[in-house]
């Protein structure tokens, strides 16, 4: 698998409830799924990572009930590092599509991680 096979992404959430952290998670995935042209069959894998701060809910149980139960899952905690952005969720979708230019996904307040992605992936929508 080469980087064009990974789909990274992130989404700030508003707060740590189960109805916030699923509902980010649901609009992280749509957006990366719709922009990567992505069908089941075409994902391995999604790793999710989250701030310390969420503890309501795991992000996977977003993507099962959208009806996604047969793909591999896992949740981790993201390290916590002074000053990093509070109410996150990360994905990173392994995809197995060849010669696919990946579009990444950074979402509200979560921009602010990779602008330099969020411009690759406005050029590459265009």
């Amino acid at each position: 698998m080469n980087q064009r096979n990974v789909i990274r992404g992130a989404i700030s959430v508003v707060e740590d409830s189960r109805e916030a952290i699923l509902s980010a998670t649901k609009e992280l995935f749509m957006r990366i799924i719709d922009l990567n042209q992505l069908s089941q069959p075409d994902v391995d894998a999604i790793f999710f990572s989250a701030t310390a701060d969420l503890t309501a809910v795991y992000p996977a149980v977003a993507i099962r009930e959208y009806g996604w139960t047969e793909i591999p899952m896992m949740c981790f905690q993201e390290m916590e590092v002074k000053n990093s952005m509070p109410l996150v969720i990360r994905m990173m979708v392994f995809s197995n599509q060849q010669n696919h230019n990946p579009i990444h996904v950074y979402l509200h307040e979560a921009e602010k991680l990779r602008p330099d992605l969020i411009n690759e992936a406005i050029n590459a929508s265009h």
